[in-house]
């Protein structure tokens, strides 16, 4: 229940949105972006299903609205000092674009870890960039105190009622596109900027329409938040949709979404990439992971709910995504299209072994097999299968394989196995080496490595080390050191002081079957 004082409030913030939406100044700069129809998508899952196209943007994303809302709206004084924001990416180009279109001096403040196309793009802009930090905190808080030093307007990219207002015109143009029936839009949530925006105004004018916002199921803080009625912290945010990677949702966002959003929809990693890929099937256009992340929930939703003949609309946010990330979108859709099971079985190691396992598989195909030579009695393989229903052909392959005196495990979801153990099928330790593994993040930044090892300084030796650029902000490396019981707490200060974070993988099946002692 909420305090009447509080949902008075909160209508007055609503209704000042709607009210700041009509009188936005956006298309000084910002397009009216189409609305299409994705035939495929909407064959596929029995639906009539639209994309918003914010990808189309000058910046290639929907913030240059909240950004230029905000900048054009400034008094003379505060132009005349300059603006400063932090960001790693979109925000930062929508903020450098609308300061170069009204003469404005721009500061953007972006962490190390901002890949070089974003941080070229925001120079061509005319904007000074601050290098500072491996993360948007980081950056945050010393563009904070750049600001309060040089008395420079910070920008906010999601918290601030003028950015929401221009976001929210994505929603007047949405009634303006779609005539008839809508069933519900999809919308990407990261620190809420935009759903709340859209939600405003298509919420006082069509409070019919169901409203769904789409976090990752790794950086849920909006969903967090709603679920507990008041904003949370997240300890920990996935990195890998690193446009909506926020550890809080916004206060004024919040106030919206509490009253307006009728349900939040999570997604992993595997459906986000799928998507991204079904996107590019009917735009021939590739949106990045946070771009992509409406069109997952809106799957999830249609799988979910078995809804049919219903007309849906997902918001593309973006498409500022390094080329160099594409291997590994493409290496995960088909996991997120529920289109291969990964298992891990142990054959006997025998002549004939493994014409007996494809036997058994039948009529699958086998999308991926790793194997090598350990154990004169067992041999355990890593093996990709194509499969049409995931679910259920999973359970029946592992049961198959088990009832045929195979020892199988479902490998589909153990995000281990499919980071590094799939590539590392070979190699196990004898029990007496004290080997432990930890998974790491990684800076992507020169001198990442060495800040590492100097920090270890030589006191534990490195059993086991795999590393993948996925051309994120974070790389995501796999560490085998060997560590006596007694030289635990010393070696948890020395990776506390580092910064880096970890999490212990040791006793994760995938490890122990493939590369652990035995």
């Amino acid at each position: 229940m909420f305090d009447i004082d509080v949902l008075k409030s909160d209508q007055t913030l609503i209704e000042r949105t709607v009210q700041k939406i009509l009188q936005a100044r956006v298309y000084e700069v910002a397009e009216q972006t189409p609305l299409t129809h994705a035939p495929i998508l909407s064959s596929r899952f029995n639906n009539h299903i639209y994309l918003k196209r914010e990808d189309l943007q000058p910046v290639f994303s929907f913030k240059l609205r909240g950004a230029y809302n905000k900048i054009a709206q400034l008094d003379a004084d505060a132009k005349q000092q300059g603006i400063i924001a932090a960001s790693a990416g979109n925000h930062a180009q929508g903020v450098a674009l609308s300061a170069a279109k009204l003469g404005i001096s721009a500061t953007i403040v972006m962490p190390k870890t901002t890949p070089s196309i974003k941080i070229d793009s925001v120079s061509r802009y005319g904007a000074q960039t601050v290098i500072v930090g491996d993360s948007y905190d980081d950056a945050y808080q010393h563009a904070m105190t750049l600001a309060g030093d040089n008395q420079k307007m910070f920008i906010h990219p999601y918290d601030d009622i003028d950015v929401i207002a221009g976001q929210g015109t994505i929603g007047m143009e949405l009634l303006r596109q779609k005539s008839g029936t809508i069933d519900a839009i999809f919308i990407p949530v990261g620190g809420g900027g935009l759903i709340a925006g859209i939600t405003a105004y298509i919420k006082y004018v069509c409070p019919q329409v169901r409203i769904i916002g789409v976090e990752p199921d790794n950086a849920a803080c909006m969903t967090r938040a709603i679920e507990s009625g008041q904003r949370v912290i997240i300890d920990k945010v996935g990195l890998f949709a690193d446009g909506v990677a926020v550890k809080q949702a916004g206060e004024l966002p919040f106030q919206i979404a509490r009253h307006l959003v009728d349900e939040m929809v999570c997604v992993n990693t595997d459906e986000i990439c799928a998507a991204i890929k079904d996107n590019f099937d009917d735009t021939r256009a590739i949106a990045e992971p946070a771009g992509a992340l409406a069109i997952a929930g809106l799957k999830r939703y249609v799988e979910t709910k078995q809804v049919s003949h219903q007309h849906l609309i997902a918001i593309n946010s973006g498409a500022n995504t390094n080329f160099d990330r594409l291997r590994y979108i493409a290496e995960r859709a088909e996991l997120g299209e529920h289109k291969e099971a990964l298992l891990a079985v142990t054959l006997p190691e025998k002549p004939g072994s493994f014409l007996d396992f494809c036997q058994l598989l039948g009529k699958h195909n086998i999308t991926e097999f790793n194997y090598r030579y350990f154990d004169p009695d067992n041999a355990s393989v890593f093996v990709g299968v194509s499969i049409s229903d995931h679910i259920n052909e999973r359970r029946e392959l592992v049961a198959q394989f088990n009832e045929a005196g195979l020892s199988a495990l479902d490998m589909t979801d153990n995000e281990l196995a499919k980071e590094h153990i799939r590539y590392m099928v070979g190699g196990h330790m004898p029990s007496s080496s004290n080997e432990r593994i930890f998974s790491i993040e990684f800076p992507e930044r020169p001198g990442a490595l060495m800040d590492f090892l100097t920090a270890l300084n030589g006191r534990w030796n490195i059993s086991l080390f795999h590393y993948r650029n996925l051309g994120a902000a974070f790389g995501r490396v796999l560490l085998g050191i060997q560590i006596s019981q007694q030289d635990t707490p010393a070696f948890q200060q020395c990776m506390d002081q580092l910064g880096y974070r970890y999490t212990e993988e040791t006793d994760n099946s995938a490890y122990r079957l493939f590369a652990g002692y035995q």
